[in-house]
């Protein structure tokens, strides 16, 4: 049996959105003492390609599709962002908390990636 919904568990959903929201904070956090301009354009790269880059199937609403495996890059983009951040903004502790949710995020993904990357064909538009 195929389905043409993405398997995302809760954990998953949660540990992902956790790790984008670090991600938010985090890397215009670091940028910003270097360059106000830079930080802003984090900002919009980490909110805004998520936003409109997405695939079918795995969001409700889809504004640009695009295919698997460029989801799958952007929850990765996402997770290394948190991580380095992390590193260069937070203390110590917080980074290693950091590395380890984001750790976690890239596990718990393992089944929506595996599905993404399969390429299974989108369901029918309904008008």
């Amino acid at each position: 049996m195929t389905t043409h919904t993405a398997p995302d568990s809760r954990l998953a959903s949660v540990f992902r959105f956790t790790t984008e929201l670090i991600a938010w904070v985090g890397a215009p956090w670091a940028i910003a003492p270097h360059s106000v301009l830079l930080a802003i354009a984090s900002v919009v790269v980490l909110i805004g390609l998520p936003t409109v880059f997405q695939t079918w199937g795995d969001k409700p609403h889809v504004v640009v599709p695009v295919p698997g495996f460029v989801t799958v890059l952007l929850v990765l983009l996402q997770a290394v962002a948190a991580v380095v951040a992390a590193w260069f903004a937070w203390p110590t502790v917080v980074a290693v908390v950091v590395s380890v949710l984001a750790a976690a995020c890239v596990v718990t993904e393992q089944p929506r990636w595996r599905w993404l990357l399969a390429g299974q064909a989108p369901p029918a538009p309904t008008s």
